[in-house]
């Protein structure tokens, strides 16, 4: 089993399809929308491959240490050029193949007028630990 990680984004990625920004939907079109993604993320329990998922809000911070003593260092909302992420779903199946399909599957999650979206996701593996070396 490998870990992967489906990432939606709100802007940076490709434009979708059905490319009507969420801030206008109707409130019907966005509950159909959140019912898809939690109807997903159920099924996937049910076959074991669904690890966790979250939605984001759209505000948020960049956070730096700045030294021994001193307060963080802020930066936000967002810089410029920062991909603002949408949400986020962690999943674990037996392919890379699997996870292709289920983040094309998830990206035809219904839009504006209800017709699937077609969104790019990012698909990233999870690292995972080094083998350990024994002598």
């Amino acid at each position: 089993m490998a870990k992967y990680l489906l990432l939606k984004h709100y802007r940076g990625a490709p434009a979708a399809v059905n490319d009507v920004p969420m801030d206008q939907w109707t409130p019907e079109e966005i509950s159909a929308h959140m019912q898809y993604m939690h109807d997903f993320a159920d099924r996937l329990e049910g076959t074991g491959e669904f690890v966790d998922g979250q939605a984001l809000a759209p505000e948020g911070t960049f956070v730096r240490y700045d030294g021994e003593g001193r307060p963080p260092v802020t930066d936000g909302p967002f810089a410029e050029t920062k991909d603002l992420i949408a949400g986020w779903m962690v999943i674990d199946v037996d392919s890379y193949e699997r996870a292709v399909e289920l983040a094309g599957e998830l990206s035809a999650a219904p839009g504006a007028g209800g017709k699937p979206i077609h969104e790019w996701l990012e698909l990233r593996p999870l690292l995972t630990a080094p083998p350990t070396i024994t002598e």
